[in-house]
C-alpha cells in the first residue's frame, strides 16, 4: 500500500519550499495538485519531473476514487495546492478523507502557511487564534458572523479578497469598534507588507491608494476582557432594554452609542 503525502509549497518566495517536500515531490509517484500548469512551474524549477494530475473543487470526488485506487495499488501520491498547505481553504479534504477510510497512510509535510506567518508578524496575541476561512461576500452576513464572534477571546483570522478589504473593514469596524487588526498583503511576495491599526485606520490608508491589490490575511485582535457588553449579542442587548419598558428605537440608539456604532448597523444586524 502506498502512502498519501500533504506536501506544502510556497505561497510566493520559492526559496520557502522545504527540503523534504523536495525529496517527497521527487520520489513519489504522481502529484495531485489544483493546476498542474501552476504546479509544474514550481516542478521545473525545482528539476522534478514527476507527473502531475489535476483536482479541483468540481471534480474532487472522482479524483479521490481514482488516487485512492492508486495508492492501494502501492503507489505513493503527493497532495499540493497551487500555494501554501493542502486543505486550508483549498479542496483536499474528500481525497484525504477517503485515504483515512481505506486505511492508507497520510503523512504531512509542514511549510509554509499564510494564516501563521501573518499571526507570528501581526502583533497580536497568539496565545489562541480562530481562523474562519474568507470572509462571507455580503455585508449582512458579514456582520453576523462578526457579531457572533464579538466575544470570542482569540485572535480572529480571515483570507479576503482585495475587491472586498474596503467594504469589510468598515463592517469590521462597525462591528467590533476600534479593535486593533493587522492585514498581512503578499506574505514572502516581493510587495510585501503589513498594515496595523484599527479597522478605520487601515481601511482609510487604503482607500487613499489608486488601487488594492493583493493576496490578503485579515487579523483582529480578540475580545478585552471585563467589557461592559462582553457578554451579550446586540439582539440580546436590545431585547433586555425593550423588556425595560424601552422604545424599539431608543433601545437600538442606546445599544449603537454604548458599542460605538452607527444606528444603522445596529438595525441591520436585527433584521439580517
Amino acid at each position: 500500500m502506498g502512502t498519501l503525502y500533504i506536501v506544502s509549497t510556497p505561497i510566493g518566495n520559492l526559496e520557502d519550499i522545504t527540503l523534504r517536500a523536495v525529496r517527497v515531490l521527487g520520489k513519489v509517484a504522481l502529484i495531485a495538485c489544483e493546476d498542474t500548469r501552476h504546479t509544474r512551474k514550481l516542478l521545473d524549477h525545482l528539476g522534478i519531473v514527476t507527473p502531475a494530475t489535476s483536482y479541483h473543487e468540481h471534480n474532487e470526488g472522482s479524483k479521490a476514487e481514482e488516487l485512492v485506487a492508486k495508492l492501494q495499488a502501492g503507489f505513493d501520491v503527493a497532495l499540493v495546492s497551487d500555494a501554501g498547505t493542502p486543505l486550508v481553504s483549498d479542496p483536499g479534504y474528500r481525497i484525504v478523507a477517503a485515504a483515512v477510510a481505506a486505511g492508507i497512510p497520510v503523512v504531512p509535510i509542514p511549510g509554509p502557511s499564510a494564516i501563521l506567518g501573518a499571526l507570528a508578524a501581526a502583533g497580536l496575541p497568539t496565545d489562541a487564534f480562530r481562523f474562519g476561512g474568507f470572509l462571507p461576500p455580503k455585508s449582512a452576513q458579514r456582520r453576523k458572523l462578526l457579531e457572533d464572534l464579538r466575544t470570542e477571546s482569540a485572535t480572529l483570522v480571515f483570507y479576503e479578497a482585495p475587491h472586498r478589504i474596503l467594504d469589510s473593514l468598515e463592517d469590521v469596524q462597525a462591528v467590533l469598534g476600534p479593535r486593533q487588526i493587522a492585514l498581512a498583503r503578499e506574505i514572502t511576495k516581493l510587495h510585501e507588507e503589513f498594515l496595523r491599526g484599527t479597522a478605520g485606520e487601515v481601511r482609510a490608508e487604503l482607500a487613499g491608494r489608486p488601487a488594492v491589490k493583493g493576496e490578503m490575511t485579515l487579523l483582529i485582535g480578540k475580545a478585552k476582557e471585563g467589557s461592559t457588553h462582553s457578554d451579550q449579542s446586540v439582539e440580546d442587548a436590545v431585547a433586555d432594554l425593550e423588556r425595560q419598558g424601552v422604545p424599539r428605537m431608543d433601545a437600538i440608539k442606546q445599544v449603537a452609542r454604548a458599542r460605538g456604532m452607527g444606528k444603522r448597523d445596529v438595525y441591520r444586524l436585527l433584521t439580517s
